[in-house]
């Protein structure tokens, strides 16, 4: 059976982005077992709480959520076990190092598959203050009204 090519999104921690400021992401590789490989390409994970520590000098996912697969039996796996993410040395080391100044953790970003391997996608992220987030929805909110507006004169132009 020929291996799948592209990336396929799997779940998303849009709850990240809203509250941490996220530094350089890094890619990464996930010990798994059959059936929690099943249940991602059904598209069922969730990444709301989970985080990321380093524990002598190996990554480990924490309280990532991936549901028992449907069909599987006495083999299932625990929903929020703590899962291997491989990274090289200078990767892992670059992130101790990073995760060093205080207020600052590694958060995963997004789950998917490449070319057909399971990947997840982590950031050092730095903890928002709630004025920060207030800033980022006004941004959010500015950009969305200016791309409406040149929508707008794009069409009277045109029309």
């Amino acid at each position: 059976m020929p291996r799948e090519k592209g990336r396929k999104l799997v779940a998303q921690n849009k709850k990240a982005l809203h509250d941490y400021h996220i530094g350089q992401k890094i890619e990464a590789g996930m010990v798994l077992t059959g059936t929690e490989v099943k249940s991602l390409r059904n598209g069922r994970c969730s990444l709301v709480d989970a985080f990321a520590t380093i524990d002598d000098g190996e990554v480990w996912l924490r309280n990532a959520h991936i549901p028992e697969y449907a069909f599987g039996t006495w083999t299932n796996h625990a929903t929020r076990r703590n899962r291997k993410l491989l990274l090289n040395r200078r990767e892992i080391d670059k992130l101790e190092r990073e995760i060093g100044n205080s207020g600052r953790t590694i958060v995963p970003l997004s789950v998917y598959f490449s070319d057909g391997y399971a990947k997840v996608e982590i950031a050092v992220g730095t903890g928002k203050k709630d004025w920060d987030k207030r800033q980022t929805i006004r941004e959010r909110d500015l950009n969305r009204e200016v791309q409406r507006e040149l929508a707008d004169r794009n069409r009277r132009r045109r029309g």
